[in-house]
């Protein structure tokens, strides 16, 4: 059993993964291809009857991941874990050349191609209109999918601008208006005095602009 599965066992690996990936995947428009390891040569497994493949609490089927692998009718229960890779290609913007860090992106930069969307965290930029005039964070290799991580975040506001602050909660709405405390750096929270001299704190959303929920 440890080293290379069974063919039909691997089968049924493959068809687990990538059902629950699928399942992850939702209406994404993706092209799933399981790659299956080996276990570990050293583990000794009792001989069994019947093995079933499934899949860990927790794990998510998506890039380097594991199948389980238990012993469901044997003389020794047993209960171990399989590597597996999971690659789901998909529709992305690609580097059309070398990019180093720190360039900023033109439309001629960008191609789209089919990229393994699990290859790598941070998800996968598909419209230009997201990345032109954006600034890359890491060099680019050319063919490389172009990934939010890759860019660096944007600054909507500095220290002392007024901003509009957008307030959210149960049914209303409301916006006002206030002094930014400290830079809005985009994904990072940011203070902002309002015109009562009440101290906020917010997401900087756009050009000179905080959003709040409640």
């Amino acid at each position: 059993m440890p080293g290379e599965l069974p063919s039909v066992l691997a089968e049924e690996v493959q068809q687990l993964a990538g059902e629950a990936t699928r399942s992850v995947a939702g209406n994404m428009q993706v092209r799933i291809a399981v790659e299956v390891g080996q276990l570990d040569p050293r583990l000794k497994l009792a001989a069994c009857d019947r093995v079933q493949p499934y899949l860990p609490t927790g794990s998510k089927p998506w890039g380097k991941t594991r199948i389980g692998l238990r012993c469901a009718e044997g003389s020794t229960r047993w209960n171990v874990f399989l590597p597996v890779t999971v690659h789901v290609f998909g529709r992305s913007l690609v580097a059309a050349g070398p990019l180093p860090a720190g360039a900023v992106l033109a439309e001629s930069d960008l191609l789209e191609g089919e990229v393994d969307l699990a290859a790598a965290p941070g998800a996968p930029v598909g419209q230009k209109s997201g990345a032109v005039g954006r600034t890359l964070a890491r060099p680019l290799a050319p063919g490389d999918a172009l990934r939010q991580t890759d860019l660096r975040a944007r600054q909507w506001f500095a220290a002392g601008e007024t901003v509009r602050v957008d307030v959210q909660g149960g049914g209303y709405a409301v916006s006002t208006e206030g002094q930014a405390l400290s830079p809005g750096i985009e994904g990072q929270p940011v203070r902002v005095r309002t015109g009562s001299g009440r101290i906020v704190s917010g997401q900087a959303v756009g050009e000179r602009r905080v959003e709040l929920s409640f």
